[in-house]
């Protein structure tokens, strides 16, 4: 039967959890150290994975064990299963026994093969469009008393902003980098567009109407066509400057 570890124990599991720093590493990274860490929580001897389900597709995006990552596969392919009921309905699923279970029993017997006995699916509190949920596998039958299950359910909520202030992190920052990107090629537009005002005398209009049709007509990018034309008087000024 599990028993609670030591409070300083837990206390170390969750100060490494809040050492994580966004931005540091990728976002699957992360979460493979935020998994690993929560295989340690539990007194059962259980292996982890972290679920998550975007636009109804479900991926496992880190895991600790080789089983947690074949029975997450395995309800995958079924389309069904307890990871993915508690991501999609956000209730915690129990599986005590295996050999008992009867909701999912082509899961339950392809656990039973690999040697495991019970399971605990905790749902992620992440967003809307993304669903989620925190797996373990445990090797003993009734591997989950109800010490064990809060427990996994105050791992999940640490685990659960985590993962979602690395989704968030990650998407504002793919965010803020399209931004830029937009940002670069306005100002180099504008470069273009003052250069061709300055040589053929038009207006900004008029320029930036020269600068589409020249793009149409070579079958090179807007913003390609504009930097070229700003190296090209880059050179030319370095040159007669020289």
């Amino acid at each position: 039967m599990a028993t609670d570890p030591p409070n300083g124990e837990l206390n170390d599991v969750f100060a490494e959890l809040g050492k994580i720093v966004l931005g540091d590493e990728p976002l699957a990274q992360i979460l493979e150290r935020v998994v690993h860490v929560a295989s340690r929580v539990l007194p059962t001897t259980a292996e982890a994975s972290i679920t998550l389900i975007s636009a109804d597709n479900p991926f496992t995006v880190a895991f600790a064990g080789e089983r947690a990552i074949a029975l997450d596969e395995r309800q995958y392919q079924a389309d069904r299963g307890p990871c993915l009921d508690a991501a999609s309905s956000a209730q915690l699923i129990q599986i005590p026994d295996m050999k008992q279970e009867t909701r999912w029993p082509a899961f339950a017997q392809a656990a039973t093969e690999l040697g495991v006995q019970s399971s605990l699916s905790v749902p992620l509190p992440i967003q809307r469009d993304l669903t989620g949920a925190l797996n373990f596998y445990s090797s003993d039958p009734h591997g989950f008393d109800e010490q064990s299950i809060e427990l996994a359910q105050t791992f999940a909520g640490h685990a659960g902003v985590a993962v979602a202030n690395a989704h968030l992190y990650e998407t504002t920052a793919a965010l803020a980098e399209q931004m830029q990107d937009a940002m670069r090629t306005r100002a180099v537009i504008e470069q273009a567009k003052g250069i061709i005002m300055r040589e053929q005398r038009c207006d900004a209009d008029e320029a930036f109407d020269t600068l589409v049709r020249m793009s149409q007509q070579s079958h090179v990018k807007l913003r390609e066509l504009a930097q070229r034309i700003v190296d090209e008087v880059g050179k030319s000024g370095s040159t007669s400057g020289e």
